[in-house]
């Protein structure tokens, strides 16, 4: 059976430092946390995680807890997630909230009786009451959205101005009737994203129509559905700004079968740029999210929290990019 001696020898370094890269990575140096891992994947090393865990009084476990795990917006992240997990010794437990709160509620309640070290919502409609009962007592993370007031570090993008970015790129393509078909407005991004395209339109002396503006929930049937209660109107959009790609997949198909061409008849764009938005016809136009790099950043600060290491920092913001393909026009002008 392979030791920690073993990897220490492979690795060139003392079993101290093994010990210490597998207890508290972010105290070694990063050329010596490769030389260790490499050793450890060679030799396919074991570290007795339930002996160490027993002693430190550590499950050895996180809780990830998303909306809906269908969706692969959530999926990307928790690779993320996971990825970084098993650097820092960590397994971790999904739990699917389906949109109820009172699941995540409970998912919670795990943390509480310390049956997981930590804990990374990816949805955040809780109510008040549970944020300030978990936000200074326990080791939460926040990845994709963020809460207003309460004290939980939050990794995300700027929703605001990748909003504002869509819908000022329609704006400069000579669109002045934008439709904007978001998920729920309960979530901050939705809000965010929907506060961009208002911020764009406003600043370009467009006015902004109301019955241009449509909830929904992400989803493919959401965005097809929506889109045909749009289309429907007399004055009909000419582009789509749609919240998420599956919503722009279920808009553009209810185009098609209305008997409009995209792009020629009307632009769209989506939001996410998961794996299908290069191959659709057309390829759609995105902003696309660093999934799996918000993940990683997500476990990163709820490792240092887990380990008492407490930041100052509230807000972390990923860096974005704005995927111009097919489905705007911008390729046709």
């Amino acid at each position: 059976m392979t030791k920690m001696s073993d990897v220490a020898e492979l690795a060139g370094v003392s079993t101290a430092t093994v010990s210490r890269v597998l207890r508290s990575p972010e105290e070694v140096k990063e050329a010596t946390q490769k030389k260790v891992y490499d050793a450890i994947r060679k030799l396919d090393y074991q570290p007795n995680m339930l002996a160490r865990n027993l002693r430190i009084n550590k499950t050895g476990t996180l809780l990830v807890v998303a909306p809906d795990l269908n969706n692969l917006v959530f999926s990307e992240m928790i690779a993320g997630i996971d990825e970084e997990a098993g650097k820092c010794g960590y397994q971790v437990l999904l739990g699917n909230a389906n949109g109820d709160s009172k699941k995540t509620e409970g998912y919670i309640d795990q943390l509480k009786q310390k049956q997981v070290d930590g804990l990374i919502l990816l949805s955040v409609q809780l109510d008040e009451k549970v944020w300030q009962d978990i936000a200074d007592h326990y080791p939460v993370v926040i990845a994709s959205d963020y809460v207003e007031g309460i004290q939980v570090p939050t990794i995300s993008i700027d929703n605001v101005a990748c909003g504002k970015q869509i819908t000022n790129h329609f704006i400069q393509m000579g669109h002045s009737n934008i439709g904007f078909i978001g998920g729920t407005l309960r979530a901050s991004v939705s809000r965010d994203r929907l506060n961009g395209y208002k911020l764009a339109l406003t600043e370009a002396g467009v006015t902004i129509q109301d019955s241009f503006i449509e909830e929904g929930d992400y989803s493919i049937q959401s965005g097809y559905d929506l889109c045909m209660k749009m289309m429907n109107q007399p004055n009909a959009p000419t582009a789509l700004f749609c919240g998420s790609d599956e919503m722009a997949f279920g808009a553009i198909q209810a185009l098609r079968e209305n008997g409009y061409r995209v792009p020629e008849d009307v632009a769209v764009a989506g939001f996410d740029d998961i794996k299908f938005s290069a191959v659709m016809n057309p390829a759609l136009t995105t902003i696309a999210q660093p999934l799996q790099k918000m993940g990683k950043k997500a476990m990163e600060v709820l490792y240092q929290l887990i380990n008492g290491h407490m930041s100052s920092q509230q807000q972390y913001v990923i860096e974005s990019e704005f995927k111009i393909r097919e489905s705007c026009g911008y390729h046709q002008k």
